[in-house]
C-alpha cells in the first residue's frame, strides 16, 4: 500500500514554494526551507523538476521570450512549474525566471470526492497568473500530467478527477486543450525524465552511446529508461526523435515500487 504521508521535495534550480492544508485553509503558501538532504536526494529532486520541463522542448517558438506551464500531478502533491525560455534551434530555459509551487495532497487523495480534485490546483493556476505577463496568457500553454498516484485508481475515478481539473483549466485564461490534461503512462514518465537528464547534461542530440540512462524514483512508481541499439520487447521499446537524431529507448515503469509505497 502507498503511504499517505506528505513530504516536501528538495528544490531544483529555481524557486519552489509549497502549499499545505491547514485547519483555517486547505491551501496555504509557504517558502520551502533549505534542505539538508544528501546529494543523492538533491539530484533526484532536480531531475524530477527537469522532467516536468522536458515537454518545453516541443513547444511552439513564436517569440524570443516565451512561457510554458506544466502541472506535475504526482502521488504526494501537485507542482506547477512556470517555465520561461528563449526560442532557437534548441531552446534555452531561463532559470532566473522559472519558478515553482507545490500543493498537497496529491490528486489521488480525492478518490472519494473526485469533483474536488480540480479545486486543489486552483492556487497553482493563480501562482502561474502572477508569473506570466497578462498579455502572454493567451499564447501560453498549460498542461497537466498525472502520474502513478492517479494510475493506481480505478479508471472511472481517475477520469472524474481529470475532468474536474480540465474544467478549471478551461477557464484559466491560458491556452488549453482537453487532451493536455491527461494521465501519462509510466513509460512516458520515464522518457520525459530521460530527455530532461540528457538535456541538462548536454548530451541530448548527440550520439546514442554518449547519452545517460536514468532510474527515476517517484512516489508510487520507479522508471528505468535508456537508449540502446539492442533488440527489446515491443512493450518496452519507444522511438524518440530529436531534430535529425532518432533514439531507440527502453522505458519500463514499475508501479508500487515508489518511495511512498511498500510491497
Amino acid at each position: 500500500m502507498c503511504r499517505t504521508k506528505a513530504r516536501v521535495e528538495p528544490r531544483a534550480q529555481a524557486l519552489e514554494q509549497t502549499l499545505t492544508p491547514t485547519p483555517a485553509s486547505k491551501m496555504v503558501a509557504q517558502r520551502q526551507r533549505s534542505s539538508s538532504c544528501s546529494s543523492r536526494r538533491h539530484l533526484a529532486g532536480s531531475l524530477m523538476f527537469l522532467a516536468t520541463t522536458a515537454f518545453a522542448l516541443l513547444l511552439p517558438r513564436s517569440s524570443p521570450l516565451s512561457y510554458g506551464i506544466v502541472i506535475d500531478a504526482g502521488s504526494t502533491g501537485s507542482r506547477v512549474h512556470v517555465i520561461t525560455y528563449h526560442a532557437g534551434a534548441l531552446l534555452q530555459l531561463d532559470w532566473s525566471r522559472t519558478s515553482s509551487l507545490k500543493a498537497t495532497p496529491g490528486l489521488s487523495s480525492f478518490a472519494a470526492d473526485p469533483g474536488s480534485g480540480g479545486l486543489s490546483i486552483a492556487p497553482l493556476l493563480e501562482f502561474a497568473r502572477r508569473h506570466v505577463p497578462r498579455d502572454s496568457w493567451v499564447h501560453t500553454e498549460v498542461r497537466l500530467m498525472a502520474t502513478a498516484g492517479v494510475r493506481l485508481l480505478d479508471v472511472t475515478t481517475a477520469e472524474a478527477i481529470m475532468e474536474s481539473c480540465r474544467e478549471l483549466l478551461r477557464g484559466s485564461g491560458f491556452r488549453f486543450q482537453d487532451q493536455w490534461a491527461t494521465m501519462i503512462s509510466g513509460a512516458d514518465e520515464g522518457i520525459y525524465a530521460w530527455v530532461a537528464a540528457n538535456y541538462a547534461l548536454g548530451t541530448l542530440g548527440g550520439a546514442r552511446q554518449d547519452t545517460t540512462g536514468i532510474i527515476e524514483l517517484g512516489g508510487a512508481s520507479i522508471q528505468i529508461t535508456f537508449a540502446t541499439d539492442k533488440p527489446m520487447p515491443p512493450e518496452f521499446s519507444h522511438v524518440f526523435k530529436f531534430g535529425d537524431i532518432t533514439y531507440n529507448l527502453y522505458s519500463h515503469s514499475f508501479l508500487h515500487l515508489g518511495q511512498e509505497c511498500s510491497i
